[in-house]
């Protein structure tokens, strides 16, 4: 082999090596994957006992963390929520009526979403899995599926669903939950657990 041809191939090696290292450092992995609204995420993951990974996948499949989006159907903000179903959640969790008109504002938009899926979550029995098909389908399309053996609620049974969507939706949002939780479970962990505990001295709140 010759001279230049050597220096090519160890040059071809060197970029190589450190393309892999670039591509698998955690400044790249937070640059590819950023979780915005930090501090609302976590405050609302502690208030209503869920997962802040599940909620910040939620909002990155939704809407990429865009507040001021408005899908074709009319669902707001950042978790994308339906007037309608704002409204319920406003009314059953005991918020202000007003929040109706704060849809776009990520601290409202992000505690309304937060509680939705606490409630599902309960509804299907601390179900993950259902409770975000619940999110995206409705919780009682979900539920008629599983009570009529269309789907048994699972992982594994995935491709039951009968949505294609809400199949999609499943898959993206576990996608990047993975993602998440790889790239800044230490960083959330101890922030997460000082939270909870202010969270469990605090008076109830209207929308516990």
């Amino acid at each position: 082999m010759s001279f230049w041809r050597k220096k090519r191939v160890f040059a071809v090696l060197l970029l190589s090596f450190l393309l892999i290292l670039f591509y698998s450092s955690p400044f790249l992995s937070r640059l590819l994957y950023p979780i915005k609204y930090k501090q609302e995420i976590l405050q609302n993951a502690a208030k209503y006992d869920m997962d802040p990974f599940l909620i910040a996948a939620i909002i990155r499949v939704e809407t990429n963390f865009q507040p001021n989006m408005t899908s074709r159907k009319g669902a707001y903000g950042l978790m994308q929520l339906m007037p309608e179903t704002a409204e319920w959640i406003l009314e059953k969790g005991r918020f202000s009526p007003e929040w109706i008109h704060q849809l776009d504002k990520p601290e409202v938009n992000i505690e309304i979403g937060s509680w939705y899926l606490n409630w599902l979550h309960k509804q299907f029995n601390g179900n993950d899995y259902a409770a975000i098909a619940g999110y995206n389908a409705g919780q009682g399309k979900v539920a008629k599926w599983m009570q009529n053996g269309e789907w048994d609620g699972t992982l594994e049974q995935i491709e039951q669903i009968p949505y294609g969507e809400t199949r999609h939706y499943l898959q993206r949002v576990l996608y990047y939950y993975k993602k998440y939780h790889k790239i800044y479970a230490d960083d959330f962990s101890g922030v997460r657990d000082t939270l909870k505990k202010e969270a469990s001295v605090m008076t109830p709140s209207r929308g516990s």
